[in-house]
């Protein structure tokens, strides 16, 4: 688990934009347990974070200065602007919004990287047909709320997993899961067949570990099971635990697929547009869980790993 003193506080000067670039004020930042990954020495889909440099988090601001024609002054963005207060960042790399369409930390959470992993993990990867049970594991989380949410939408019955009996209530009650499991109150593996008796067609999966096993176990045939992430492994001091059960997947003729976000960069325009319809049409709920200052990075951070945020976990950087 990451500590404090993991991380070191400085000052520096913001710089001036080169060419092609951009100079930042960060208003908002995204907290991602990605981020726990780009921090092990380890070959993976992006670099490292290195030591010394700054940590490394997508971030919302507005233009200070621009050295680019098309990106003017005053203009609203994110991209990977680092956790400080200044950013300067190719104007390429950044995607503008419009504060008159929807609150600035949306765009950070459902119209942004957690809206979009789940829009395109559940429908490319997933590929749920009308009338399938799809299964969440971190299902109040950022991503795991957009993606049963979608599963309504597509004629789907949905199935969270999550910690707490607050958070299986707003599953229910408030987006509309057909059922909840809490899996720090209740039996998994039982409420998982009482609530899948014809088995798990789509599995989308942000936790690895025990509830991966459980849930391969009651795989219904052609099954696809979806890797979004492992957050149970990430502070692993030892191995990586990997599924037991992955014979499931020969018996049931499934399969299991890892994939990436940022795979999808180029059509990150078209999933906006559908995650931005679905919430002005009511059919898709957001929640933010907004943490004020800069300073308070590493242990908001640890939130994420303790369970103890409810909905997307940002941090406020500064007043717009």
């Amino acid at each position: 688990m990451v500590q404090r003193t993991d991380f070191e506080f400085s000052n520096a000067p913001a710089g001036a934009p080169g060419p092609g670039e951009v100079l930042l004020r960060v208003l908002y930042l995204s907290l991602d347990p990605a981020m726990r990954g780009w921090m092990n020495e380890s070959k993976s889909y992006i670099p490292p974070v290195g030591l010394g440099e700054v940590m490394r988090a997508i971030g919302l601001g507005r233009v200070v200065a621009s050295n680019d024609p098309s990106v003017r002054p005053g203009e609203l963005a994110t991209g990977l602007t680092g956790v400080q207060d200044y950013s300067v960042i190719a104007s390429k790399n950044l995607n503008k919004v419009d504060p008159n369409l929807a609150p600035l930390p949306r765009y950070l959470g459902a119209l942004g990287g957690t809206g979009l992993t789940a829009y395109f993990g559940l429908l490319e990867v997933g590929q749920p047909k009308p009338g399938e049970t799809v299964v969440v594991s971190g299902a109040a989380g950022a991503t795991g709320s957009i993606v049963g949410q979608i599963a309504k939408i597509l004629g789907c019955r949905a199935v969270g997993i999550a910690g707490g009996a607050a958070k299986c209530k707003y599953l229910t009650e408030e987006l509309g899961f057909d059922a909840a499991i809490d899996y720090k109150g209740e039996d998994v593996r039982a409420e998982l067949s009482r609530h899948c008796p014809n088995g798990v067609n789509v599995f989308f999966d942000n936790v690895g570990g025990e509830i991966l096993d459980v849930v391969l176990a009651q795989l219904a045939r052609k099954a696809r099971v979806v890797l979004c992430g492992a957050i149970s492994q990430y502070n692993n001091a030892a191995d990586v635990r990997g599924p037991k059960n992955y014979l499931s997947l020969l018996i049931n003729s499934a399969r299991m697929e890892g994939f990436i976000v940022f795979n999808y960069a180029q059509r990150y325009g078209e999933g906006v547009q559908s995650l931005a319809a679905w919430l002005a049409e009511g059919k898709i709920k957001a929640r933010e869980d907004i943490i004020a200052g800069l300073e308070n990075f590493p242990e908001a951070f640890l939130k994420l790993f303790r369970g103890e945020n409810f909905g997307k976990l940002l941090i406020k950087v500064a007043e717009d």
